[in-house]
């Protein structure tokens, strides 16, 4: 253990008791890294499980003074290795951290700690009558403050917009030891710059956030209709999306699960999905009313339109469910296929069955199994390519047909990330998307917030070769 490493570890004894702080090597391991198993991951010299915003001040403080990383780390559902721990580093949980401190329907707000699960804070504010839409797939494991560190998005967010539309305000610990409040909790304010949302998405690099506040939607969420539509292509399915945006129509939800997503969930489950569609797509409105009839029967006019073998309006509320809740188990049903990749990509939505015609290109291209799920309403795409345990040919073709899938986004005006984060597996990505000028640019926003460089070091805006 180097000289820098044993000043840190006495400097933390004194500051924070053994619960909160972990050194064991068995017991710090299991915190190394998130669900992007193919990002690499270090040895941490610690964890500390927080239980507070003084624990954090106590760690950035003396990581600060001796230079050592820090990362900070929510319930590890990541899927770009951004809470990945790197060698030497304190890494942060907050698991413990997860009070509910405020709920307000008048205010139309709510106060949580970082560890809060995204679905507990939907299910309090639900029995206040209010409602916080952001709704990631990972929703029933994945925290409030992983939320905002990716700025995620979710199955609702077609219509109702990402976790960056629903942040007031935070507190986040900066610079040496600083807490921060940022933001507000009016319903409007325009003093100063937005460094609140410029938190939102920053990935753990600007400063470690510990207290967020949300705005919440007034009122219950109105019942939703579902629309079912079966595809005997990706491209046919993506054409029925691209005619959705093009008839001006806002679904509460547009979602695509392919036949290999299908068959995985099956062959876990045993829902009986696969044998009807090579491509499903489920759209739903939440509009209430006549107006909502409408919807439901123009999204069906696209579905057929665009070569729907089957569609037709859900009568069962509880199958409906069951198709959505098939679509959060797809990326855990496939992992149980063998080691995942994880795509991320977001293109403008006119351009989604040309993407995922490139998708089925790269796939025979690299001779590689891609299967694709999608939160197709806003075009961002999820293409999960999938490969053999232990095949390093297969994992070579693999990452060719991620970069391809990358640079056709690009190409095609996308994004490489549309709400999982840079972290370690989107760097090249990310600096063939921006300029050298604009890269510069959020280099000079990290080091003026974070001098010591201790935040999160390498992710994001790192070497993307190293």
């Amino acid at each position: 253990m180097s000289g820098t490493a044993e000043k840190a570890l006495a400097a933390l004894r004194a500051e924070l008791p053994e619960p909160v702080l972990l050194t064991d090597p068995d017991s710090v391991a299991r915190f190394a890294h998130d669900e992007a198993e193919w990002a690499p991951y270090g040895k941490p010299l610690a964890v500390v499980r927080a239980t507070s915003t003084d624990d954090v001040v106590a760690v950035v403080r003396v990581c600060a003074e001796l230079g050592v990383p820090v990362v900070p780390r929510g319930a590890g559902t990541g899927l770009s290795g951004g809470a990945n721990a790197i060698d030497g580093c304190v890494l942060i949980s907050f698991e413990g951290m997860n009070e509910i401190l405020e709920i307000n329907p008048r205010e139309q707000l709510a106060v949580v700690q970082p560890g809060v699960v995204n679905d507990d804070l939907r299910a309090a504010c639900r029995e206040q009558g209010a409602w916080y839409p952001p709704d990631p797939a990972s929703s029933p494991w994945s925290t409030i403050g992983g939320n905002v560190a990716t700025n995620a998005g979710g199955v609702c967010c077609v219509k109702y917009g990402v976790t960056r539309d629903y942040v007031l305000g935070l507190a986040a610990v900066v610079g040496s030891g600083e807490v921060v409040r940022l933001g507000r909790r009016t319903a409007k304010g325009v003093a100063g710059y937005d460094l609140c949302g410029l938190f939102v998405g920053s990935e753990g690099t600007l400063g470690v956030i510990t207290e967020i506040t949300v705005k919440l939607l007034p009122g219950l969420r109105a019942p939703e209709r579902t629309v079912v539509g079966y595809f005997d292509s990706l491209v046919a399915a993506g054409q029925a999306v691209a005619a959705v945006a093009a008839a001006g129509i806002v679904p509460s939800a547009l979602e695509l699960l392919d036949q290999h997503c299908l068959k995985a969930v099956d062959e876990w489950k045993n829902m009986g999905l696969s044998a009807e569609a090579n491509v499903l797509l489920l759209g739903r409105s939440d509009t209430p009313g006549a107006a909502g009839e409408q919807e439901v029967d123009a999204l069906l006019r696209c579905f057929e339109e665009a070569g729907a073998t089957w569609s037709a309006r859900s009568t069962d509320e509880h199958e409906a469910d069951a198709l959505f809740a098939a679509r959060r188990l797809a990326y855990p049903a496939l992992e149980r296929l063998g080691p995942v990749l994880t795509e991320d990509v977001c293109v403008p939505r006119a351009k989604v069955p040309e993407m995922l015609g490139r998708i089925e290109a790269a796939a025979q291209r690299h001779d590689t199994q891609i299967a694709n799920i999608a939160h197709a309403g806003d075009g961002n795409l999820h293409p999960l390519i999938i490969t053999p345990p232990g095949d390093e040919a297969a994992r070579l073709r693999a990452q060719r047909a991620f970069d391809d899938i990358v640079a056709d986004a690009i190409a095609l005006g996308g994004t490489v990330t549309g709400e999982h984060g840079v972290g370690l597996l989107k760097r090249k990505g990310l600096h063939a998307e921006l300029s050298p000028a604009v890269i510069g640019m959020h280099r000079a926003v990290k080091n003026a917030l974070d001098p010591a460089g201790i935040f999160n070091p390498g992710k994001v805006f790192g070497d993307p070769d190293s």
